[in-house]
């Protein structure tokens, strides 16, 4: 992922490609009548890293960046994030996969009954899209969020995560 991160900041301006914007909404519960809630919004930028895996198969490399809510119990929070993820999918399929990464910065991280241990969080994610059309698609992802146990507590969030984004 280090990789990924380092090729975008080499890469030309005109190297990168607007792949889609939209929006995102998650939800935590951790089983004692207690949620979390995330909503940001996000735009995918291409990277012109990518790969042919053979039988139309194919790999894209690109960077999300985001910028959101997350709240609990009425305590709100900013939410940022930008990182490299990967999008995997065959020729002809409405499906696609995705995996990433992005550091995560909240502009407070104690909430009642969930102190997350610091403003610096580490968010991985990995999901399913279907494209409805050549212009919008639907996905699904399971985010992790957590400060990588650097600082304790380190409790972690983990999210369902619904998208809906328009695409270039």
């Amino acid at each position: 992922m280090l990789w990924l991160v380092a090729s975008a900041m080499m890469a030309r301006a005109e190297d990168l490609h607007l792949e889609s914007i939209g929006t995102r909404f998650g939800i935590f519960h951790d089983g004692a009548n207690a949620h979390f809630y995330q909503a940001e919004v996000f735009v995918n930028m291409d990277l012109p890293l990518s790969w042919s895996l053979g039988a139309d198969w194919w790999l894209q490399s690109r960077i999300d960046a985001a910028v959101g809510w997350l709240g609990k119990s009425g305590v709100n929070a900013a939410i940022g994030s930008l990182g490299p993820s990967l999008l995997a999918g065959k020729s002809g399929s409405p499906l696609s996969f995705e995996l990433g990464f992005s550091p995560t910065l909240l502009s407070r991280y104690d909430f009642p009954g969930k102190d997350l241990g610091s403003s610096l969080q580490f968010t991985s994610h990995a999901g399913m899209n279907v494209d409805l059309s050549s212009r919008i698609r639907l996905g699904y992802r399971f985010e992790h969020m957590s400060n990588g146990g650097f600082i304790t507590p380190n409790p972690g969030l983990n999210l369902n995560i619904f998208a809906v984004s328009y695409l270039f």
